[in-house]
């Protein structure tokens, strides 16, 4: 079953790492539970070229990573730029990522939209815009607007994410109003498909004056059978794509490394080429 299990981000899991391990040490002791990693920092600021080289170097070869696009260029920070200034970003968020790529350690560049970029013209230019400027690169799009997945669109969009090559990211989240998507089991892309996981927190999904937002946004623990529910869905992506990476996100409170170890059991899936586990004292 080629399905790799991962979380977004390393550095806050503490259910990994001994006390003993060092915050620019925990990429190398992830990658002795886990064989990808979401790059969740990469959309708050383009990434320094050398902190790619460093992940590269500690990471297996049959490591990957997918690196979240930044905040800039899915229009999270509402800037207006214009055609050659967007160029010229994406021109610095590609050469930042090159050693990943150079190393052949890229699963996708995750383009994730904002809750406001629905279905119109001017967006779906914008995707056009993208898939042209990374024609060479996997892309995976995943959407946080209704209006992609309603009936009237639902077939158009995933036409679309496969006649542009874009992988379909599959999320399970809390069906909280506009800004949520439901999960729409569909590949769109022969060679791959991602599933995030960001929890089913209902009433922490939306800000609603919430000062904590943030903090409790992602605080949900999967039961036994909510994973289990994913299984036939994992099935039927890999029926339809090679590949299938499913990233937890749902780490308020530090539940995602355990519940990613729990689908790893209910798959059957282990991973043979990952670092060494690094053993305590007893």
């Amino acid at each position: 079953m080629n399905i790799n299990i991962g979380l977004t981000g390393w550095s806050d899991h503490p259910s990994l790492y001994e006390e003993s391990v060092r915050s620019h040490e925990k990429l190398q002791a992830y990658a002795s539970h886990f064989p990808v990693v979401e790059v969740d920092t990469a959309f708050y600021a383009i990434q320094k070229k050398e902190y790619y080289e460093k992940w590269v170097r500690e990471t297996p070869e049959s490591f990957s990573f997918v690196v979240k696009a930044f905040q800039g260029l899915t229009g999270h920070d509402r800037e207006t730029r214009t055609k050659k200034e967007a160029r010229e970003l994406i021109e610095a968020y590609i050469d930042s990522v090159s050693p990943v790529v150079e190393a052949g350690k890229l699963n996708a560049l995750l383009f994730q939209f904002p809750p406001w970029f629905d279905v119109k013209k001017e967006n779906i230019q914008r995707m056009r815009q993208l898939r042209e400027w990374l024609e060479d690169y996997p892309v995976a799009i995943e959407f946080r607007n209704q209006s992609w997945y309603r009936d009237a669109y639902r077939k158009k969009t995933l036409q679309f994410l496969e006649e542009e090559s874009f992988i379909h990211t599959v999320c399970d989240e809390p069906q909280a109003g506009e800004g949520s998507v439901p999960a729409v089991v569909e590949a769109t892309h022969p060679e791959k498909t991602l599933i995030r996981l960001h929890g089913r927190n209902v009433h922490g999904w939306n800000k609603n004056g919430n000062q904590n937002w943030r903090a409790v946004r992602f605080l949900y623990n999967y039961r036994e059978e909510e994973l289990k529910e994913w299984i036939p869905s994992i099935h039927r992506l890999l029926d339809q794509s090679k590949a299938v990476t499913m990233l937890f996100n749902n780490n308020s409170a530090h539940d995602a490394a355990p519940n990613a170890k729990q689908m790893m059991e209910y798959l059957g899936v282990s991973y043979e080429d990952l670092n060494p586990r690094q053993l305590g004292l007893f």
